[in-house]
């Protein structure tokens, strides 16, 4: 059974950090593209940053570059989201994804296995 379980979420003021944590059980990081999704209210949920299986490639949307930062812990069989310089606009729930392809995907319609989410909240 697979399990993917999101910590780290909270509430921060503008310009500050977070990093997001998901454990995963029931698969191995290393054998899934994983990202990192996020959905705001009355919003689409969005990839926020996406790292391929064989971790050399990263993806991150035009908004966050060169504020977060993807990475995998092979040993603890966890994934991060390194969240600096948070602004309004990063409030949102925080989900992570594994998507069973060799190449960067990212369309959420692409991940087969979802955590419940962190809620990210980011005040001024």
């Amino acid at each position: 059974q697979v399990q993917l379980v999101e910590s780290g979420g909270g509430s921060v003021q503008a310009g500050g950090s977070l990093r997001l944590s998901c454990a995963a059980s029931g698969l191995l990081v290393t054998k899934y593209c994983m990202g990192w999704f996020r959905q705001a209210p009355g919003k689409e949920r969005e990839a926020v940053a996406v790292v391929s299986r064989g971790g050399t490639s990263t993806s991150y949307a035009d908004s966050v570059k060169g504020r977060f930062t993807i990475s995998r812990d092979t040993d603890k069989n966890t994934l991060y989201l390194q969240m600096n310089r948070l602004n309004n606009e990063d409030t949102a729930m925080y989900y992570c994804a594994a998507a069973d392809y060799f190449s960067l995907v990212t369309l959420s319609s692409q991940y087969k296995f979802w955590g419940q989410g962190t809620q990210v909240t980011v005040s001024s």
